[in-house]
């Protein structure tokens, strides 16, 4: 030892006052990745700043402080950051002769659950083609309040996912329903059910997505946090996986626009 310090040009005690921090780093860089590792076991792509907030009891626990930067900079460290893919595929057929409505809640207010339903439709692929994962959103809360998973685009998946929706809602009084004009959502099949149930209802304007935009932004979560991006191998573990993905997404992850809650913590607290 005492030839290793006089090469460098370092006295003992300083050595090992370095060599002391050096330990302490990597044991708590260790400590960091174990808890980060049981919590992606169930959220695999959650991110940093998400991690910060539910990992935080973990984090006191062990007694160890962890911000932003910190977690940042260890999961980098050890190639541990979310990495995520856009893909796409076309999903809406427009062009029908069924009846478009108009968009009524481009500035409508939402304060609570049930007041407004958000459907799209996204593919999820299997080796021999892709299915089609038909979601019902609560827009005030982020809740998936419906789905239903089938093997083509035609009207009974998103109708399946709809009477779901219905069944499980304590109250649907003053309920709007918000979709694309894709024809399953302007069907006569399926706008009767929501006619029958005094459910009020809305569609994007032409060529407007963007007005669909959180159905679409909950469609890319369950893809890029929940590995429903991957290829399945048919379409019953497609359909395991999505359940399992919607029910982490509604009861486990928290999300920055309910103030760090999860969709179903908010949702009980207005439904």
């Amino acid at each position: 030892m005492t030839t290793i310090t006089h090469c460098f040009g370092l006295k003992r005690n300083a050595y090992y006052k370095h060599k002391n921090r050096a330990d302490k780093r990597l044991n708590l860089e260790l400590q960091i990745i174990n808890i980060v590792r049981k919590r992606r076991k169930s959220l695999p792509r959650e991110g940093v700043r998400k991690l910060v907030k539910s990992l935080n009891a973990d984090f006191n626990k062990a007694n160890i402080k962890v911000g932003r930067d910190t977690l940042f900079n260890v999961l980098r460290k050890n190639q541990m950051l979310t990495l995520r893919r856009k893909t796409s595929a076309r999903t809406t057929n427009s062009y029908h002769r069924f009846y478009k409505y108009n968009n009524i809640i481009k500035d409508l207010e939402v304060t609570r659950a049930n007041q407004v339903w958000v459907s799209d439709i996204t593919y999820i692929r299997t080796i021999k083609g892709f299915c089609y994962l038909a979601l019902i959103t609560d827009m005030h809360s982020r809740k998936i309040v419906g789905y239903d998973i089938s093997d083509s685009l035609e009207l009974k998946g998103c109708v399946r996912a709809l009477n779901k929706a219905i069944y499980q809602a304590k109250s649907i009084k003053q309920l709007i329903h918000h979709s694309d004009r894709g024809i399953q959502y302007c069907s006569n099949v399926y706008t009767q059910i929501l006619k029958r149930k005094k459910i009020d209802i809305s569609m994007t304007e032409e060529n407007h997505c963007y007005e669909n935009a959180m159905a679409e932004r909950v469609n890319g979560i369950l893809k890029d946090e929940f590995y429903l991006d991957q290829t399945f191998d048919n379409v019953s573990h497609a359909k395991r996986a999505a359940k399992n993905a919607i029910n982490l997404y509604n009861e486990v992850r928290l999300h920055l626009s309910l103030d760090y809650k999860t969709p179903n913590m908010v949702y009980k607290l207005s439904a």
